[in-house]
């Protein structure tokens, strides 16, 4: 096999050794058939890659291969039959990062509970304000559904191929937007100071950002899980 093409943003590329490539080694673009996975050393011939520092500071690459050749030895699984395979891993890593997400919302909600609680104006705490307790509130409401569809995900991974994708669908568009509203929130309570590196409030929101839109982003999720419920006709 001869292979060709770009991978971006590819997490955690800095480290490793081997590279899992998705490849279409037959069929059209837009057919479920034809999709194999090659696991490809990094070292080999043709294969270069650009490292760097994402915002919440994990590290990626940009993967290019060129002309790389791999035997047959390198095939994870039959040749051309491996989409089914490459949407259960990455359900599974959706809902891992749909549960990395419940975590960094707690903090996200946590640490505005007790900066306003600390934070005075007029002579007391703005945790006495009215209108910013229910901003607080739905905070916690975001966060509560997270988890809550979080487990669901979680527990539907054992079902059939389309329970599992729907429940992990509608798990990551919750997430998405709770990581947006609570993530928004969060800095706007603590005024521009939040989004300084002094405060950790402001690293657990970047890593909110780069979840909201990991594996794809919420209006993804949204059309994938309107897709997987109504059919294509959708």
């Amino acid at each position: 096999y001869v292979l060709n093409g770009h991978k971006a943003v590819v997490i955690g590329a800095p480290y490793a050794t081997h590279l899992i490539v998705t490849a279409r080694t037959g069929g059209g673009q837009r057919e479920a058939q034809g999709v194999s996975v090659f696991l490809v050393e990094k070292s080999a011939k043709g294969v270069t890659t650009r490292d760097y520092p994402t915002v919440d500071g994990f590290l990626a690459s940009e993967v290019f291969l060129e002309n790389v050749s791999v035997g047959a030895d390198a095939l994870i699984g039959a040749e051309g039959q491996s989409l089914g395979l490459v949407e259960k891993v990455m359900d599974e890593a959706v809902a891992a990062t749909c549960a990395e997400a419940c975590g960094v919302l707690r903090k996200l909600h946590e640490g505005t509970l007790e900066y306003t609680k600390q934070r005075k104006q007029f002579g007391q705490p703005i945790s006495s304000f009215q209108v910013l307790q229910h901003r607080m509130v739905d905070m916690f409401i975001q966060l509560e559904q997270s988890i809550s569809m979080t487990y669901m995900a979680t527990i539907k991974l054992g079902e059939t191929d389309a329970d599992r994708s729907k429940a992990v669908a509608a798990a990551k568009v919750q997430i998405g937007k709770a990581c947006k509203f609570v993530g928004q929130n969060a800095i706007q309570l603590h005024g521009g100071m939040g989004m300084t590196d002094e405060m950790a409030i402001g690293h657990y929101f970047k890593r909110a950002t780069m979840i909201e839109g990991a594996f794809g982003s919420t209006d993804h999720y949204l059309a994938r899980y309107e897709t997987l419920s109504l059919g294509a006709a959708a």
